[in-house]
Formats: structure tokens, sequence, C-alpha cells
């Protein structure tokens, strides 16, 4: 048997999945989800899983290959990779996963999510996907790959003479440039919280409650009891109170019923001001690479609320860039519907070291 840990690791959640891979593909064997944030770190979760498994398989096979995509940077120290998750405090050590989990460490390997979310897209099918734009594809060109989620990943494919490379970025840290003045006020009420605002201080789960907290001591709009009662939650440490989702979800009821009556406005407005700063975000994004092999909008917010983002609107915000708008108009855009996206991307990437 030839068998691969996969790991798709965030700040809210982690995917792992052990799978047989044979001259048909994989087959998953064992597959789990965790909240992160109840882990005191990786290992333990690691140990956890493959006890679980045991169980479940009556004996574990030997491992031939692991790799975990993680959501902050990874750094090559020559003898070893290391990671430290953006938004969560685990540090990852390539060596210290090998020698617990019985593999040589070269059969051990750590990438940056959305490196792994890249190679994932390249293996989609037209069910896990939605599509924004058809555009034209044109063969061996640059591929982005943008989503927001706890944090903001952003990524990129190059062809490299015969095959397609995926390239971490940090694009998320970028700075968050507003394109209004209410967006400008937005960052002007964030600066006065952070030394430095990114864009992923806007376009992300926390930026969604960020937006949230400027709009309503704005006193732009009524907020309900029981979005002000998750909110205060999250605000006072509880990571289990969801408020960014419950804004969300909030804010596609009112987009459902399409009602005036029981309408949670500021929830509704929150959602308006994310969608379009995640928008001119993608936007900004095609417009470094011109990624005329496609543009890939995943994560896990996008899925969750596309009705949010088919009317139209964050479409022609995301072409809206003046007088080079015509440049964004071939390129094929989708959101990627497939939430183990990164997942099948480690998976793919650790058959490279078998």
């Amino acid at each position: 048997m030839t068998m691969i840990l996969a790991g798709d690791i965030g700040g809210t959640k982690t995917l792992l999945r052990l799978a047989d891979k044979d001259s048909n593909g994989f087959k998953v064997l064992h597959e789990q989800r965790f909240l992160s944030a109840n882990h005191v770190d990786f290992l333990e979760l690691v140990k956890e899983f493959l006890a679980t498994a045991t169980i479940n398989l009556g004996e574990l096979p030997s491992l031939s290959a692991a790799c975990f995509g993680i959501a902050g940077p990874v750094r090559d120290r020559g003898s070893k990779l290391t990671a430290q998750l953006t938004n969560l405090g685990w540090t990852l050590d390539s060596d210290r996963l090998a020698e617990a989990l019985n593999l040589d460490r070269h059969k051990v390997s750590l990438i940056n999510d959305f490196v792994a979310v890249g190679y994932g897209v390249l293996e989609l099918q037209p069910h896990d996907l939605y599509t924004l734009q058809d555009g034209q594809v044109k063969e061996r060109s640059p591929i982005g790959v943008i989503g927001a989620g706890t944090g903001l990943g952003e990524a990129y494919l190059g062809w490299n003479g015969d095959r397609y490379e995926v390239y971490a970025t940090e694009g998320g840290h970028t700075d968050f440039a507003p394109r209004n003045e209410l967006e400008i006020e937005l960052l002007q009420y964030l600066q006065k919280r952070h030394d430095r605002v990114s864009v992923e201080r806007v376009v992300s789960g926390l930026g969604i409650v960020a937006i949230y907290q400027f709009l309503r001591d704005r006193q732009a709009a009524p907020e309900s009891a029981e979005i002000a009662e998750k909110v205060r939650r999250w605000e006072s440490g509880d990571i289990e109170a969801e408020a960014a989702a419950a804004i969300a979800n909030a804010a596609l009821d009112n987009y459902e019923i399409n009602s005036e009556t029981n309408v949670d406005h500021l929830a509704t407005q929150t959602m308006q001001m994310f969608v379009e700063a995640y928008a001119a975000e993608v936007g900004n994004l095609a417009l470094k690479l011109i990624p005329n092999g496609g543009l890939y909008i995943a994560g896990g917010i996008a899925p969750k609320i596309l009705p949010l983002l088919q009317d139209g609107n964050f479409l022609q915000i995301l072409k809206n860039k003046g007088r080079v708008s015509p440049i964004l108009e071939n390129i094929p855009i989708h959101i990627v519907l497939n939430p183990e996206v990164g997942l099948i991307g480690a998976m793919l990437h650790a058959a490279n070291f078998i």
C-alpha cells in the first residue's frame, strides 16, 4: 500500500485525510475535521487523528509520505521546513512531524495552504465550480487563486515548461486600499485599532466582524439582539460565537426573502461592504497576474455567500479598473465550491515524494 497523509490546516478548522494511492488515483481510508483552537498544537491533533484511524481501520498501515497545507508562511531552514499559522499560535516543524510519523524527513512537506489550493484547482471538475465569467482560457498562461476564510490567501500558478508550479504569496497582507469615502472611514476606524491595516483586516471572516463593528459604532442601523450577543461574545474572546457566520447568514436571509419586514439592515450593509471590498481585491490580483489560465476564488466564505456574489455587482466591481478594465474581460473567473480543494492539493503534492 502507498499511504499518504494530507492536511489542510487553518486558523478555524483542520482537515486530515489518510488515503491509499494506486494507479487509479486515491482511495480515502479515513478523514476527520477538527476545530483547530481546541488543540494545544498540531502534533497533538495528528496523534489523535492517527489513534482514531487505527481504531477504525483495525491497524494503521505505514505511511509513504505526508503533506500539510498551512494557513501561514512556510520557511525553508535548509535542513527542515517550519511554519507558523498566522491566526493561531501553532508552529510546525517538518523534522518533528517526520519523527512522529516514522517517516524520512524528506517525505514530509509543509506548504502554504493556498499553494495546496493551487495544486487542487488543477484537479477540479465542472461541478466543483460556479463560473462567474466564462472568458477564454489561454493554455500555459498564469492562473490566479484567492480566497477569504479566517484570513485571506493568495497564490499563483506559472508554467515551468513541463507543468504548472504553484507559488505562495502573502498578498492578503498588502495594504487595504479604500475606494470611496465610506471605505476611507473604515480604514481610519481600523487604524485606531491596529498599527497597520492590511486587506485581510477587511476581506476575511475577521473582516466581516470588523466591518460590522464599524457600521455599528457609526450607528448606520440598529443591531438585532441575536447578532449583538454573538458579536459581544466574540469580542470577549469566545471564538465559538461564530459572529461572522451569523452576520453573513442574516444578510443572506434578507436577500432571499426580498422583503423590507424583519430585515437586519446592519448585517445587510456589512455584507455589502464586504462583498465590494472582496471584489475589488480579486480584481487587483487579476491586474497583477493577468491570469488568462483562469482566476479561482476559493476559501470558505465564497460558497457560503454565493447568492450575494451572483447578482452581477461582484463581477462589475471586480472588473471596474478604469482605463485598464478591458484587460479583465476575457479572463475565466470561477468560484470554487469544493471545500476540500486544499486537501486534494496536499494529497497530490505528497504523491510527488513517493
